[in-house]
C-alpha cells in the first residue's frame, strides 16, 4: 500500500469520526473538547428576541438553572453534567424563569434572552467552587459569550442596554462583565446597569476588576446591582453568599443597612407553581453588611412551600420579593441614561 492510499484512508477516517461525533455532543465533567458554540443565527436558540425593537432600551437576560440531570427520564440516562441546547426540561424550565424575573423589566426595554447550555445544579453543588467555576466556564460560558457577542452585532444597533441575570445565570454574567467587558470598552459604554442577583458580587471581584463598579445609590448607571434574600436566621448556610459578598437595598437602593419598610415597597409579584399573584406591603428589606445579604422579614408560612433551598433563604423569590422596585428602578436608571 503506498503513501497516497495511507493518507486517504486517514483522511477519511478522520472525516468519519467527525461527523459522527456531531455539533450537540454532550460533555462530561471529566472531558476536555474544545466547546463548540451553540448557533445563534437561529430563533430556535432564542428565549426571547425582537427583530424590530420599539424600544430605546435594550434588555439582555441570562436565566437561573432550568434543568437538573435526571436519570429517570430514559433520554436522560447518560446525560453528563451539561444539558443540551434544546433539552426539553430545560426549555420548560427557563420560560418559568423568564415568567417570574425577566418580564420585571418588559416595560423598560427590548428583552433579548439566549438559551444556554447549563450545567446541572446537584453535580455544580457537590464539587465545589474550583471545579463548578471549570465548568461553567467550558459550554455555558461559549454560549453566553457567543449570544451577547452575537446579539450585539446583529440586534442591539447601538442602543444602550441592561444586563439581568439570576443564580448560574449571574455567574455567567460575571464572566461577562469581567472579561467581555474588559476586552470590548466600546460595547461596555452602553451598560446603564448590570442586575446580577442570586450570586455574591464580592469585594475582592470588584478589586480584581477595576473597570467594574458596585451601584451606590438609585440612578447611578454603568454599574453592579446584586443581592441575596434572606430571613433574619436561616437553617445552616448559603453556598451563595461569598466572603465579602455586598448587596443594595432593593427598596431605597442604598447600601447602608437602615431599614426599608412594607409600606415603602412598590410590591411584589410571587409565583404560585404558575400562578403569579400581586402583593402590596408585603416585604421589607435591610441590607445587612455582615452577612453580605438583604433581609427580608416575610412572613415564610405566606410563601410557596415547595423550595429546594434550607429554611430563611428565600433564593427563588429574589426577584419577585421586590418585582416592582425593579421595574421602577430599571426605568430610573434607563431614564438617566438616556437623559446623557
Amino acid at each position: 500500500m503506498n503513501v497516497k492510499t495511507l493518507l486517504l484512508i486517514s483522511a477519511l477516517l478522520v472525516s468519519f469520526i467527525l461527523a459522527a461525533c456531531g455539533a450537540e455532543k454532550m460533555y462530561t465533567a471529566d472531558s476536555k473538547p474544545e466547546p463548540q458554540a451553540t448557533d445563534y443565527s437561529k430563533p430556535e436558540h432564542w428565549l426571547s428576541l425582537h427583530y424590530s425593537a420599539v424600544k430605546e432600551v435594550d434588555v439582555f437576560y441570562i436565566y437561573p438553572t432550568a434543568w437538573q440531570n435526571d436519570p429517570k427520564v430514559p433520554n436522560e440516562k447518560s446525560a453528563p453534567h451539561v444539558c443540551r441546547i434544546d433539552n426539553p426540561s430545560m426549555l420548560i424550565g427557563s420560560k418559568e424563569a423568564f415568567e417570574s424575573q425577566a418580564t420585571a423589566f418588559e416595560t423598560v426595554g427590548n428583552i433579548y434572552a439566549p438559551y444556554y447550555r447549563q450545567v446541572d445544579a446537584g453535580y455544580a453543588l457537590s464539587v465545589g467552587i474550583e471545579k463548578r467555576d471549570e465548568l461553567l466556564r467550558g459550554i455555558p460560558k461559549t454560549d453566553v459569550f457567543t449570544a451577547f457577542d452575537f446579539y450585539t452585532k446583529h440586534y442591539n444597533r447601538g442602543r444602550p442596554y441592561i444586563l439581568v441575570s439570576h443564580s448560574q445565570g449571574s455567574l455567567l454574567m460575571m464572566f461577562l462583565l469581567s472579561e467581555y467587558m474588559k476586552e470590548n470598552p466600546e460595547i461596555y459604554k452602553r451598560m446603564i446597569a448590570a442586575y446580577v442577583i442570586g450570586y455574591s458580587i464580592t469585594k475582592d471581584f470588584l478589586a480584581n476588576n477595576p473597570h467594574l463598579k458596585f451601584a451606590e445609590g438609585p440612578a447611578d448607571t454603568g454599574v453592579i446591582i446584586s443581592y441575596n434574600t434572606e430571613a433574619p436566621t436561616i437553617e445552616g448556610t448559603s453556598f451563595l453568599v461569598l466572603p465579602g459578598a455586598i448587596a443594595i437595598n432593593p427598596i431605597t437602593w442604598t447600601r447602608e443597612e437602615i431599614p426599608a419598610t412594607v409600606e415603602q415597597s412598590l410590591g411584589s409579584r410571587i409565583d404560585f407553581d404558575g400562578t403569579y399573584v400581586d402583593k402590596l406591603k408585603y416585604a421589607d428589606a435591610r441590607v445587612d453588611k455582615k452577612r453580605g445579604v438583604v433581609i427580608c422579614n416575610v412572613d415564610p408560612t405566606t410563601l410557596p412551600t415547595k423550595t429546594h433551598w434550607a429554611k430563611g433563604i428565600y433564593h427563588t423569590h429574589d426577584y419577585g420579593l421586590y418585582y416592582y422596585n425593579l421595574r421602577e428602578n430599571a426605568a430610573n436608571r434607563a431614564k438617566k441614561f438616556l437623559s446623557k
